[in-house]
Formats: C-alpha cells, structure tokens, sequence
C-alpha cells in the first residue's frame, strides 16, 4: 500500500476543489498550531534537581535525557513544516527531503525526516502526532510536578533507559551493586493511576501496557485465553520492585515486551534492542511455553 500511494501522480484539484499544494499547506498549518512548547528545565520542580554527592538522582537523569529527545524532534517538526511551506511558495528550493515529507503529508504518513528522529511507532500521522502530544505533557508533568505516582511507559523515547534508572535508585538507596539487581514483578488490581495515591516505597508503578495473543485474568490473577474479538488487552498496574539476586520462577512465564506491534528491532549503540524492553514474569496455571507458541506478548 506504501509503494501504491508513492507513485500516485499528484492530480490537481478538481473544479472549486482545492488544489494538493494548498490541502499540504492547511495540513502544515494545523499542525504547526497544535504544536507543543519547548521542554524548559527552568521550569522544573527544584526537588528533583538536587544533587547528592555531586550528582543528580538516577530518574532526574532519565528526565533530562528524555526533554532532550523530545526537543530535538520538536525543533526538526517545526523547522521542516516551515520549510516545506516556503518550498511550496517558492521561496526556498523543494530538496528531496521536503518532497517526500510533501508526499507524506497527503498519503498520512509520518514524515521519513520526523521519523529519523522520534520513537518507533507503526501509526499513521493524525493518531502519531495525538500519541506525541500525550507524551510531550506526560514528560512535561513529570518535569513541572515531580515524579508521577505510576509511570506511563509507553510515553518514553528509550524504557530501558528508565528501567536502568530504576535499578541504580534502588542500588544508590540501599548500597547494592546495580549488576546484582533485577526487576521482580507484581500485577495489581489497579487498573488506572488514578486508582493509586501514594508511590511504592521501593521500585515503581508502571502502567499502559496491552497484551496481543493473551490477556490477564484479573480474577485469577494469571495469563489466560484472549476474549472473542478482542485483539489487544488492557494490563493493570504493574509494581516492578528491584531485588537483589532475585531468581525467576521457572513455573511463571517470562511475557516480552515490545514498543511496538512489529516485535522487530535492531541493536542500538546501548547494546540493546530498539524495540524489545524486557521479560515480565505473570503467573500462569499452564506450562508457560503453552504462551511462547501463541506467541503472547505484551506492547506499548
């Protein structure tokens, strides 16, 4: 379908129609108004800014490091969408970058040059640019409020680099080497933020995970069948409580995550994947490679 919508002669529009220029200039517009602020760490809670021993806490630098990617996207967005308008006007020359954002912009695609510089996502453009203004206020929340009572994990540019932050929290609070720590892992009955007041004395609440080939009992408390229909599954709240030389229960199943449906990526410089997160354990009353050969997992 890609392909089929890149050859499309760009037809002029029809009589009293408007013309695909002035349909890519209305879409520039739009967009540019509904565009978030930039992130300023001057307006930052100055609880979370406070140094010990010469460095910031462990999450405040997941923070910082998350403004900046959020930033760095906000400022390509709205210098090409500027670009692109005066390269319809004539008043800059229409490179290959802009003319394949032109095209995107009338198929609904997310821009190559946007994509270059965002997080995975498989979204078409209107729903893409919602999902980014959800995150922008999520980050932007954290920074203004303080830490959130649950964490929106799907709202991250890199959750591995939130979990790592976790880790080295619970490391620094309790003076355990951060390479003897692992996640262990508790679905609870809330099933909003909002359901819960107060953070967890040790670990985090992490919530806006959906289960694809499964879904969680929340009477029984396991993995079980999907429901008729229902293609992805809402998960509760899930407590991710750092111990140390935790050992997994074989008898649970190890469900991977993903950030997004196509459970594909490639190593990043990190060393780690740029799609899989981790393996979150969830009790189960069958043999957990039962759930391996449906292939359940768990997206963001």
């Amino acid at each position: 379908m890609e392909t089929v919508l890149s050859i499309q002669a760009r037809v002029a529009g029809g009589v009293g129609g408007l013309t695909p220029d002035q349909i890519v200039i209305m879409k520039c517009e739009k967009l540019q108004a509904e565009l978030p602020l930039i992130l300023e760490l001057s307006n930052g809670k100055k609880d979370q800014f406070k140094l010990t021993n010469g460095i910031l806490p462990s999450l405040t630098t997941v923070l910082v490091q998350e403004i900046e990617k959020f930033n760095r996207l906000l400022r390509v967005m709205s210098s090409s969408l500027e670009d692109l308008k005066k390269a319809i006007a004539g008043f800059i020359v229409m490179s290959e970058v802009l003319d394949l954002m032109y095209v995107s912009l009338q198929n609904n695609q997310v821009p190559k040059n946007w994509a270059a510089v965002a997080y995975p996502s498989l979204k078409p453009l209107a729903s893409w640019f919602s999902d980014y203004k959800e995150r922008v206020a999520f980050i932007e929340s954290w920074l203004v409020n303080g830490q959130p009572i649950s964490f929106w994990i799907s709202g991250f540019f890199f959750p591995q680099g939130f979990l790592t932050g976790c880790l080295q929290t619970h490391s620094r609070n309790y003076k355990i080497p951060v390479d003897k720590l692992s996640f262990a892992y508790a679905v609870m009955e809330a099933e909003s933020p909002d359901d819960v007041t107060e953070q967890p004395e040790d670990g985090v609440y992490v919530h806006g995970f959906y289960m694809d080939g499964a879904r969680y009992n929340r009477e029984e408390g396991i993995i079980d069948d999907q429901f008729p229909a229902e293609l992805y599954s809402k998960m509760p709240l899930i407590w991710f409580q750092p111990k140390e030389d935790y050992q997994r229960d074989p008898e649970e199943y190890q469900c991977p995550c993903y950030k997004t449906g196509k459970r594909a990526g490639v190593l990043s410089t990190t060393g780690q994947s740029t799609n899989f997160i981790i393996y979150v354990d969830i009790p189960t009353k069958v043999q957990p490679n039962v759930w391996v050969r449906r292939a359940a997992a768990m997206l963001c």
